[in-house]
């Protein structure tokens, strides 16, 4: 099924989450123990993040360092059918632009068609940590508009180059993409950013997940905007659970979010990590009952493997 017939057809509050691919030379066994905790409260589906590679520096047999590109979590197309196969649950893999080429997009979106993977989440994704702004892959793209564009035509049954599949593409890729609540940290404005969003939404895309908000209020200011640009698919909150104290200073500076003042108050009060996930259980529990009662189906957490935190959470809303 689709998300959004998930969604739609959920007789009760939906939520979804992700999870990291392992690290290289990790196995899966630690992403089965945290989709356990929380497979009793019957996520609707399961996000599976995807990271581009990195230039790492790493010392030879003379002594000297070569300059290499490395993927520390690699293996997202096999952990979502690995997901989807064991949990029966629908897995939604990040496709990214970020460190990847359009020939490696379209072999991923191969590998994910025999494996009955047709949920998508599309994305530019991050630049990269050496860079200091986004710089394309070779032969890639700039913008998740293209990605999505790629995506389409695959649908339609055409690869790059323009030949017709000989598969047949009978489950065609659902895929969402990303809302910004206080904007994309590179539009010049929010008005700009909603014309960008409205673009994916007109290409394709069947829902929107926002980024994390850690204030409801600019979540419906958010979803008010976009029904006025005419954009009327599915929203997805995206929620956080806070875990440790850095995060207070962290999450502002890496994901160009603002934390509410009576939220920054408490955690600034945190003597130790275990008072600040307490924190964060709390105020992201208080933030999905807001969202339940003004009617929101459904609500994404950002778990980034924290799932104890998520199972927290769920125990008091679900």
């Amino acid at each position: 099924m689709k998300v959004t017939e998930l969604i739609s057809s959920s007789t009760r509050p939906g939520f979804s989450f992700e999870v990291l691919p392992p690290l290289k030379g990790k196995g899966i066994e630690q992403i089965y123990k945290n989709i356990d905790r929380l497979i009793e409260f019957k996520p609707l589906y399961i996000n599976i993040t995807t990271h581009r590679s990195e230039m790492v520096y790493k010392s030879t047999a003379d002594g000297l360092y070569q300059r290499i590109s490395e993927r520390n979590r690699p293996g997202t197309v096999a952990v979502a059918a690995a997901i989807q196969q064991r949990y029966n649950i629908p897995a939604v893999p990040h496709i990214i632009c970020s460190g990847f080429s359009k020939v490696e997009t379209e072999y991923a979106l191969i590998d994910l068609h025999f494996l009955g993977i047709n949920n998508i989440l599309v994305l530019r994704g991050d630049k990269a940590k050496h860079d200091n702004r986004f710089i394309p892959t070779e032969n890639g793209y700039s913008h998740a508009y293209e990605l999505a564009q790629q995506v389409n035509s695959f649908n339609d049954g055409f690869f790059l180059d323009g030949t017709k599949m000989d598969i047949i593409t009978d489950c065609p890729f659902s895929y969402g993409v990303a809302g910004y609540p206080e904007k994309h940290e590179e539009a010049p404005n929010q008005e700009i950013d909603m014309i960008f969003l409205k673009n994916k939404v007109d290409l394709g895309a069947d829902y929107i997940v926002t980024q994390m908000c850690f204030d409801n209020e600019k979540i419906y200011d958010f979803i008010k905007r976009c029904r006025e640009a005419g954009i009327n698919v599915p929203i997805v909150p995206g929620l956080k659970p806070i875990v440790n104290r850095n995060q207070l200073t962290m999450l502002p500076k890496t994901f160009r979010v603002d934390l509410p003042t009576d939220l920054a108050t408490e955690l600034a009060k945190c003597k130790d990590d275990i008072e600040a996930k307490q924190v964060g259980v709390e105020w992201c529990a208080m933030q999905a009952k807001d969202l339940i009662a003004h009617g929101i189906p459904s609500i994404h957490f950002y778990s980034h493997n924290a799932t104890e935190s998520v199972r927290r959470i769920a125990e008091k809303v679900y």
